[in-house]
């Protein structure tokens, strides 16, 4: 398997611009589609990284985002929202603003903003793949918790650059984003958030991270040095001593030396990657050196971070004897980015068009084709249920053979099996999926009928013998990854693997090149060629020790043509030899040539010479470029007319010139019927022939030389112009025939065009309100913890008081009380909701007037009143308690019902009894006594007097008590 090219959105932002040249430091890009995971990963970032952070969500358009305020938070790193033109900077973190498209060029973030026509919302996929295509291998993407697929498409182009990617693992509360990534094969940690701040943080550190290590083989960073080598060249010298100085022999030894060192980093890397390249090529028997060298580098230098090597030399002595590190390089190197149906307009025309084509050419035959680079084989498969879709209608089922081959047995071997992540179903039809899968607890397996016609096998393109009579070759986006010399083997080989006519199906950045004499294209615009009828040059299979297989690997050899099983168009001509038989036999056989639409002869009919001469130079059976001189005219426009009318047209006496003479010759040309392709029969014959009408006629008079020749010349002037009318007419009719199609394709695709926006629009009103609950639903998961920690509070604090508490609503239904009030109230757990006047309690309010007669009145008044009451009370046993009813206010400040609390008071009671027992003792003792008796504060003022005192002073006891004793009796 060779790597494949990646499915790329068009971005205008980073098409302009030069890539690898943003910045010196890595930007990591970062998907979710909800705000804990990415309080997750910045919380545990660390502040000096050395990269730049951009977050990118699916954002409400319509509605201003707190995601900024909420993500300052979490760290203490800058946290802003993006504005256009906004240059990265290491440890920053930046955030996408609502309903925009984010892109990046040459290190500077460009907002655009969403198109009118809402197509879904992809700005993750968007901003990655412009990451990729600015940054290359200084871009890492992160994808985190979040709903659909976004950003999988996104990770491959990361990944293809020579990026890092990322995912979650299973503590993304959302998975369906990080699992598509991680079921695309695109991601390189499957981590927690916090594990991929840790894991970040590691790879800042390495040289090609951090910055440029000696002798790299990275022409990104070759391009950042050469830009920033004269940065500094306006600052002023260093003033100071002598020791800052340097003549100009320093100088030019310096430059020497660190000349000589550069020379020398740089012939150890290219050293270290031909070491690399050969330990690959011994472990998988596959030589990269065949390939485009950017490409295998940047794969290199992925695994050299990923494998903790600072070096080239030292990757390749880390190399040695670790097969593991092999295998992982080899994997690596050989992308397998692939998915079912990819590029859909495609396979419609090979389901509708090119299918159906081949079924009425082969009706008897089997269908046989050959995938390269068929990874997990969903290519394979894809092209295997379009065939059985367009064979439906067809008489007789033809017998189906898909060969998939690839250099990858791991994933040969997963493509087997035919089982794939329910993430398929995003690329698969329902009515597909339910007839060509079925469902198992790991996902989808392809169905065992359409596995069996599927072979998978392990196969070099560049070193091993070819498959033979294929019908079809799907080759799709691994051109592009060899070297040109590679590339036209690989056509040449197809061209020979191919039948007659058998299609050629390659990638979006694919083409045939200059080889137009081994394929035409069928539908240029989805790269579908047809073989043409040309000499395959002889195939060389490299035999030297490189280009062997690897060990225990048996060359897949061609398979060769079944007994008796004749080749492709063998039946077709013998038919058309039968026919023209019939016809030349009441022709009296006259000589003459079979030819087919193409005006190609297919077979020579008695000796013609005198009619057709081989022309000088390349070899051809155009019977038009054989035609003798003066005959090509004639005949060109007698095949026309018989084309056009579909019966014999004749042309007499034409001129035909040989050995420098010139003699009358008849010819006709007649179509022959009843044959699955067109063919014609050209019969020539002398102007004298014995069936000539002519013959019966008198032979007229001799003409002067003069007008036997202007008889010519008119005679030549008249099939010129009628050759011309003919073309004339066939222009019209094919401009005619192609406005037609165009106008029917239009109209078609404005059809679908319209049904896709509407299904876009349905999607994005979709996600965008499934976004919109997520966040709903996270703040409600909010506001329930905050509301059970309440709640707890609020439980504790009723356990722990030992107050008798119950809460009616305005209704005076009870709605909560507390465990002391359930013996105070005489209250059950199921009293809850019902009315508190159905309360059985055992309170006796007092029979003053101003005492409530029970609990239900008193609530109702103090909620009509809003004012607080409080009663003494006591209970059958005579217990006493303050009653204490207040009004139960709402956050609203309104009322809501009300609050009885019960202290118990007894021991107060008691003892405010005893107090006054007490008083009364005392005083009556001091009434006893005869003296005139004073009780007297430490201020010395007067607190009582017994009788005694009043009758002997005569004062009364307003002028006495609280008086100071020295002012009693007029200060006497």
């Amino acid at each position: 398997m060779a790597p494949k090219a990646q499915k790329r959105a068009n971005n205008p932002v980073t098409e302009s611009g030069e890539p690898g040249k943003g910045s010196s430091f890595p930007i990591v890009g970062v998907g979710a589609g909800g705000l804990v995971a990415f309080t997750e990963l910045l919380t545990h970032l660390p502040l000096d990284t050395g990269m730049g952070f951009v977050l990118v969500q699916h954002l409400d358009p319509e509605h201003e985002s707190a995601l900024t305020q909420l993500l300052a938070r979490a760290t203490k790193m800058p946290v802003r929202e993006i504005t256009n033109n906004q240059r990265v900077e290491a440890n920053r973190v930046y955030v996408i603003p609502p309903n925009t498209n984010l892109g990046i060029a040459r290190g500077v973030l460009k907002l655009q903003p969403r198109p009118e026509t809402r197509t879904p919302n992809r700005s993750i996929d968007f901003f990655f793949e412009s990451l990729a295509q600015d940054q290359r291998e200084r871009a890492i993407g992160v994808i985190l918790s979040g709903t659909a697929t976004y950003g999988t498409l996104g990770l491959e182009t990361i990944k293809a650059e020579g990026g890092i990617t990322f995912a979650q693992d299973d503590s993304a509360r959302y998975d369906s984003m990080p699992r598509s990534a991680v079921a695309a094969g695109c991601v390189d940690f499957v981590l927690s958030p916090e594990n991929i701040a840790k894991e970040l943080a590691r790879i800042a550190t390495h040289p090609y991270v951090a910055g440029q290590p000696p002798g790299s083989l990275t022409p990104a960073e070759d391009d950042r040095a050469d830009e920033t080598a004269h940065a500094d060249d306006d600052l002023p010298p260093p003033s100071g001593g002598r020791e800052t100085r340097r003549t100009g022999a320093q100088q030019a030894r310096a430059e020497a030396e660190r000349g000589r060192g550069e020379r020398a980093g740089a012939e150890g890397a290219e050293n270290g990657f031909k070491k690399v390249l050969l330990l690959l090529r011994n472990h998988s028997g596959v030589d990269f050196s065949l390939y485009k060298s950017p490409t295998i580098e940047r794969r290199i230098t992925r695994r050299m971070v990923l494998s903790k090597q600072d070096t080239l030399e030292s990757y390749a002595h880390f190399l040695r004897g670790n097969a593991k590190e092999l295998g992982a390089l080899y994997s690596d190197a050989l992308l397998h980015v692939t998915s079912f149906f990819r590029n859909p307009e495609a396979f419609d025309v090979l389901k509708h068009t090119v299918f159906p084509k081949l079924l009425q050419q082969r009706r008897d035959q089997s269908f046989r084709a050959w995938v390269l680079g068929c990874s997990t084989g969903q290519e394979a498969y894809s092209i295997a249920m379009a065939f059985v879709e367009a064979a439906e209608n067809a008489p007789r089922m033809p017998k189906l053979q898909v060969f998939a081959t690839d250099l990858n047995d791991a994933l040969l071997e997963k493509a087997r099996q035919g089982l794939y992540a329910k993430g398929l179903a995003e690329d698969v039809s329902p009515e597909r999926l339910r007839r060509f899968f079925v469902a198992e607890e790991g996902g989808y397996r392809v169905v065992k009928s359409l596995r069996e016609s599927v072979v998978f096998a392990r196969q070099n393109l560049i070193s091993d013998p070819p498959f033979s009579r294929m019908d079809l070759i799907s080759c799709r986006n691994l051109l592009i990854y060899l070297e040109p010399s590679v590339q036209e083997k690989a056509l040449r080989t197809f061209h020979y693997a191919l039948k007659p006519e058998g299609l050629l199906f390659l990638g979006a950045s694919e083409s045939i090149g200059g080889f137009t004499d081994l394929f035409e294209p069928m539908d240029k615009k989805h790269k579908i060629y047809s073989r043409k009828a040309a000499r395959t040059p002889a195939l060389h299979l490299p035999g030297k020790r490189g280009d062997e297989p690897a060990p225990g690997h048996r060359p897949l050899a061609p398979l060769p043509m079944g007994p008796g099983e004749a080749p492709v168009g063998f039946r077709a001509e013998l038919d058309a030899q039968r026919e023209a038989d019939r016809i030349t036999v009441h022709q009296i056989a006259p000589p003459g040539v079979l030819i087919d639409a193409e005006l190609q002869i297919v077979q020579f009919r008695g000796s013609t010479g005198a009619y057709l001469e081989p022309p000088a130079g390349k070899a051809t059976f155009d019977v038009l470029k054989l035609a003798r001189q003066g005959l090509m005219l004639p005949l060109r426009a007698a095949i026309n007319q018989a084309k056009n009318e579909n019966k014999a047209a004749r042309r007499e006496n034409v001129r035909v010139e040989q050995n420098g003479k010139t003699r009358p010759v008849n010819l006709e040309v007649i179509p022959l019927k009843k044959l699955r392709e067109r063919c014609f029969l050209v019969v020539f014959e002398e102007a004298g022939h014995v069936g000539d009408a002519a013959d019966s006629a008198p032979l007229p008079t001799p003409r002067p030389a003069e007008s036997r020749r202007v008889a010519d010349l008119e005679r030549e002037s008249f099939e010129m112009r009628d050759y011309l009318q003919s073309i004339q007419e066939q222009y019209e009719a094919a401009n005619e025939e192609l406005q037609a199609s165009s106008e029917e394709v239009q109209s078609a695709n404005e059809e679908l065009q319209s049904i896709n926006e509407e299904l876009e629009t349905s999607k994005e009103e979709l996600e965008s309100t499934n976004e919109e609950l997520t966040t709903v639903n996270e703040e409600r998961a909010n506001r329930n913890a905050e509301l059970n920690r309440l709640n707890s509070d609020l439980v504790n604090l009723q356990t722990s008081t030992k107050l008798a508490v119950v809460l009616v609503g305005r209704d005076l239904s009870i709605r909560r009380f507390t465990p002391q009030a359930e013996k105070q109230f005489d209250l059950l757990a199921t009293d809850v909701g019902r009315p508190i006047s159905y309360i059985r309690h055992n309170l006796v309010f007092a029979d003053d007037a101003g005492s409530p007669s029970d609990l239900e009145d008193l609530s109702a008044e103090v909620i009509d009143s809003v004012r607080e009451q409080e009663h003494e009370v006591r209970d059958k046993s005579g217990r006493w308690y303050s009653l204490r009813v207040r009004p139960y206010m709402a956050l609203d400040n309104k009322v809501d019902g009300a609050a009885l609390v019960l202290v118990d008071i007894d021991a107060l009671k008691w003892a405010e009894q005893a107090v006054a027992a007490a008083r009364d003792y005392a005083e009556n003792m001091v009434e006893t006594v005869r003296e005139p008796l004073l009780v007297l504060d430490e201020e010395l003022r007067i607190e009582s007097a017994n009788r005694s005192f009043y009758r002997t002073f005569r004062v009364p006891p307003s002028d006495t008590i609280c008086r100071f004793i020295y002012d009693l009796g007029n200060r006497q």
